[in-house]
C-alpha cells in the first residue's frame, strides 16, 4: 500500500497549471462544471478532513486516486462523472469492470501534477493521504486554488476508531456530493445487510487472536486500532492483536508480534510480493517458530482494496469470517 507510507490536452493543462501559481478565489468555492445544469440540494456545502467545501452542482469530471475511492464512484453509478482514475491495488470487482474500462487510466500509480491537470478535473477523490503529497503539488490547497474540489477517505483524517458509522458517513457524502443520495442510501443497506448476517452467524464462536501482515522485513507492518481493518477483523469474529496501536497502520517490532501470540497470521494481497512468498517469509523466520499462527500454518488472506475504507468491507468481512469460522452455521 502507499506508505506515509492519457493523452494531454496541452492548452487545457497550461491554463490549470497557471491558475496554480497564481492567486486563486475563495478556496472553498468550486468552480461550477461549464454548462452544469442547477440540481436539488445544491449548492451544498461539506466539511472534509478540515476542508470545507461548497458545490454549486454535482462534479461532472472526477479523477479518483486509489481503488477504494474508484469503487465507491462506480458503486454509485458515477463512471459518467469520471475524467480519470489511478492507482488500483489489485483487479477491480468484476461487477464494475465493465464500467471502468470506460474511464481514462492517468497512471499506474499517482499521476503527476502535469498529467493530472491535463485531464481537466473538477473533483479529485483520494484515497490516502498519498494521493495529496504536497511535495507532487498534488496538495488540496493547490487544487482549490485551481476552482477544482477534493475529498480524502476520513479513515485518514477521524480521531480515534474507524467503523461502520465512517463508512456510512463516506458513502452518504460523496453520494450526497455527485447529487445521488438516494443511491448512497441503497448502497449502505446493502452492506449492512450482508454484515449483519456474519456477525449473527459467528457471535457464538471463540474469537481468535489475529495479527495483520501488511509487509515488512526488519519490522512488521501491520494494521493498528484505528482503520477500518482493525474492525472487520472484530466483525468477522476474531480479535487484533495490536488493536492497541492508535494508527490506521504501523511498524511494530517481532518481539511484539512474538510476545503477543496470535492464532491466526492474515496476509494483505497487492501489489509484487505474492502472498505465499510473505508466508514463508513468516515460515521460515526461526523466532517465530513457536508463534502459535506460524507453528499451527494457521493464515488469512485479504486483497488490501478490502481492507480501507470502501465497498469491499461487506466482501471483506464475509470472506474473513468464513476464513476464521469455517465451521460456523
Amino acid at each position: 500500500m502507499p506508505r506515509f507510507r492519457a493523452a494531454p490536452r496541452p492548452l487545457v493543462a497550461l491554463a490549470l497549471l497557471l491558475s496554480l501559481t497564481a492567486c486563486g478565489g475563495p478556496s472553498g468555492e468550486q468552480r461550477p462544471a461549464p454548462g452544469a445544469q442547477s440540481a436539488p440540494g445544491f449548492p451544498y456545502t461539506v466539511t472534509n478532513c478540515g476542508v470545507s467545501s461548497t458545490y454549486q452542482a454535482p462534479p461532472r469530471r472526477a479523477v479518483t486516486l486509489n481503488q477504494h475511492a474508484t469503487e465507491i464512484m462506480l458503486a454509485l453509478g458515477l463512471q459518467d462523472r469520471m475524467a480519470g482514475t489511478a492507482y488500483l491495488d489489485d483487479s477491480v470487482l468484476p461487477a464494475y469492470r465493465g464500467a471502468y474500462e470506460g474511464i481514462e487510466v492517468l497512471a499506474k500509480e499517482y499521476p503527476s501534477k502535469e498529467v493530472l491537470l491535463a485531464a481537466d478535473p473538477d473533483f479529485v477523490y483520494g484515497g490516502y493521504s498519498s494521493a495529496f503529497d504536497k511535495g507532487q503539488g498534488r496538495d488540496r490547497e493547490a487544487l482549490a486554488k485551481a476552482g477544482i474540489g477534493s475529498r480524502l477517505s476520513i479513515e485518514y483524517c477521524t480521531a480515534g476508531r474507524v467503523g461502520l458509522d465512517q463508512l456510512k458517513t463516506e458513502i452518504t457524502e460523496v453520494a450526497r456530493t455527485f447529487g445521488v443520495p438516494g443511491r448512497g442510501a441503497a448502497l449502505i443497506a446493502d452492506e449492512q445487510r450482508r454484515i449483519d448476517a456474519v456477525t449473527a452467524r459467528v457471535k457464538d464462536e471463540a474469537r481468535p487472536s489475529v495479527f495483520v501482515y501488511d509487509s515488512g522485513e526488519a519490522s512488521a507492518f501491520t494494521s493498528g486500532g484505528n482503520g477500518i481493518g482493525n474492525e472487520i477483523v472484530s466483525l468477522a469474529g476474531g480479535t487484533n492483536v495490536f488493536a492497541d496501536l492508535q494508527d490506521t497502520f504501523g511498524d511494530v517490532s517481532w518481539e511484539k508480534v512474538i510476545e503477543r501470540k496470535p492464532e491466526v497470521v492474515l496476509i494483505y494481497d497487492y501489489g509484487g510480493t505474492a502472498v505465499e512468498t510473505k508466508k514463508q517469509r513468516l515460515l521460515n523466520d526461526p523466532a517465530l517458530a513457536e508463534v502459535p499462527a506460524v507453528k499451527n500454518r494457521q493464515f488469512a488472506v485479504l486483497p488490501l482494496s478490502s481492507a480501507v475504507l470502501g465497498v469491499r468491507v461487506a466482501d471483506a468481512v464475509e470472506s474473513l469470517g468464513r476464513q476464521l469460522h469455517p465451521g460456523a452455521s
